[in-house]
C-alpha cells in the first residue's frame, strides 16, 4: 500500500465542513468518491484540519493509502478532472508509511478576512466578515500581541468537550491591511474549536474602540468564553498551510 499526501484548496461556502455526515455534501465524501472513481478502492482519508463548515482552505493537508499504482501526476490531473470546482488538489506526493497529516502537523496557519469598508462588497460577501467600521489594525496588533506564547486559551474556545488540554502556543499573530481588507493571520502549533474566530472577534472589538487594548490581556486570564468578543463568522477564514515535521520545508 502506498501513503499518499495531498495539498487541497476549496472554498467552502457550499460544503458542510470536512468531516463526511450521511446526506450532507462534505469535502472528505466528495474527495473520497473521486478517490473512489479513480482507484476503484474506496479510501478513508485523514486531514491535518478537520474545517467547519462555510470554513475555506488555502493548503489543506490530506494523506490516505491506496494499492493504485498511479503516478502522483495521473492521479493529480485525474482527480481534478472528477472534483467538483470548488474543491482542488494542488499537489501530490509519494510519502514515507509512517507519515500522518494530523499527527506529523507541527504548526497549522489561519488567516481570518475582515471587510471594513463603508459599503460591503459583493465581491468579499463569501470570503469576509464585513463589519462596515473602520478597524485601527495598530491597537489590533499591539491587543493581539498578549496571546503570542504558550497560554490557556480557553476564553477563545466555544463550549465544545476538550478532553485534553486548552493550552496551546501561538507563534506569530499579526493583523495587516489591503484597502478594505484586513487580514489577521495566527499561526500556532494547535487550534481549539474556534480558536481563530474568537480571537477575530475579541480584536475586531478593540478595532473599533470599543474594547480598550489591554482587555485582551485581561480576557486571557480569566479562561471564561464569556469575557471574550464574539465569534466571527466562518465565512472569514481559511487554512493558509500546515507545517510538517516529516518533509523539509
Amino acid at each position: 500500500m502506498r501513503n499518499i499526501k495531498l495539498i487541497l484548496s476549496y472554498d467552502g461556502t457550499d460544503f458542510h465542513g470536512w468531516q463526511r455526515q450521511p446526506g450532507l455534501r462534505t469535502i472528505q465524501q466528495t474527495l473520497e468518491d473521486a478517490i473512489l472513481g479513480l482507484t476503484q478502492a474506496r479510501p478513508k482519508t485523514t486531514a491535518s484540519s478537520r474545517t467547519d463548515a462555510g470554513v475555506h482552505a488555502l493548503g489543506q493537508v490530506v494523506h490516505f493509502l491506496t494499492p493504485s499504482r498511479h503516478r502522483p501526476e495521473i492521479i493529480l490531473k485525474a482527480l481534478n478532472a472528477l472534483l467538483p470546482r470548488d474543491l482542488r488538489v494542488l499537489e501530490v506526493r509519494d510519502m514515507p508509511q509512517a507519515f500522518h497529516a494530523t499527527l506529523d502537523a507541527l504548526s497549522k496557519r489561519y488567516r481570518y478576512v475582515i471587510d471594513d469598508g463603508p459599503i460591503a462588497s459583493p465581491f468579499h460577501l463569501r470570503y469576509s466578515w464585513q463589519v462596515l467600521r473602520r478597524l485601527n489594525i495598530e491597537a489590533m496588533n499591539r491587543a493581539g500581541a498578549a496571546l503570542v506564547g504558550r497560554h490557556d486559551f480557553r476564553s477563545f474556545e466555544t463550549d465544545w468537550p476538550n478532553r485534553t488540554s486548552s493550552v496551546r502556543t501561538v507563534l506569530e499573530l499579526v493583523v495587516t491591511r489591503s484597502d478594505d481588507l484586513v487580514w489577521l493571520e495566527v499561526e500556532a502549533d494547535g487550534f481549539l474549536y474556534n480558536m481563530v474566530r474568537a480571537i477575530a472577534g475579541t480584536l475586531s472589538w478593540v478595532g473599533i474602540g470599543k474594547r480598550p487594548e489591554s482587555w485582551v490581556g485581561d480576557v486571557l486570564r480569566a479562561e471564561k468564553r464569556v469575557e471574550a468578543g464574539p465569534t466571527a463568522p466562518p465565512r472569514g477564514l481559511f487554512l493558509v498551510k500546515v507545517h510538517h515535521g516529516s518533509e523539509p520545508g
